[in-house]
């Protein structure tokens, strides 16, 4: 499962968090805590059922939460004084107040034509602005220079994760289709980035 929000990408079947293109360091703990606050976000966490999830009921300090805690704040840009992604509520516990979109992982499929323009949107509305960029293809013939037109790809996609307020697929889920014929307009709605014109 994939949870998108902000610029962020939580991919919980790699156990990654993505800012734009850009995989972040995150260790297991602090992973597994903002995991469970995007998995439970629609109600208020204890103290007492993150200390089950992560450390499995282990005895843990006040402290070593705390800390986490802030380091998994400190991952996605909120600051405890903000609170603008992970709220804590005194004497309740915690939070996460964030917009989510949900995505499954992508199985690829091939070009058909029994991919028909009727099938349904997918219910998430798209953020304001929402881009892919699919990778290049090295038309010289040149295997060694596969190299550059990947490397074209992640610099297009880094650099347009700098923009304010848009949405960037990351770079390790465009490059899963890499060489493969995709159908671009059921890519576009599984990974809901519309489709211009």
């Amino acid at each position: 499962m994939r949870y998108l929000f902000e610029e962020f990408e939580l991919d919980t079947d790699r156990r990654e968090l993505y800012r734009g293109a850009d995989v972040l360091p995150v260790a297991p703990q602090v992973f597994d805590l903002l995991e469970y606050l995007v998995r439970h976000r629609e109600r208020v966490v204890s103290k007492d059922d993150l200390i089950n999830a992560v450390w499995k009921g282990r005895v843990v300090s006040d402290a070593a939460l705390t800390t986490r805690l802030n380091v998994a704040r400190n991952a996605i840009g909120d600051g405890g004084d903000k609170q603008r992604l992970i709220k804590t509520l005194p004497r309740k516990g915690f939070r996460f107040v964030g917009t989510v979109q949900e995505a499954q992982r992508l199985a690829v499929e091939p070009v058909s034509s029994a991919h028909s323009r009727d099938t349904k949107p997918t219910p998430n509305s798209a953020p304001r602005l929402s881009i892919v960029v699919l990778p290049f293809v090295n038309l010289s013939g040149d295997p060694e220079q596969d190299y550059f037109v990947d490397g074209v790809t992640e610099t297009l996609t880094t650099d347009l994760s700098r923009i304010s307020g848009a949405f960037i697929i990351a770079r390790n889920t465009a490059f899963t289709f890499k060489g493969k014929a995709v159908d671009v307009v059921k890519l576009g709605r599984e990974l809901n980035v519309p489709l211009c014109a």
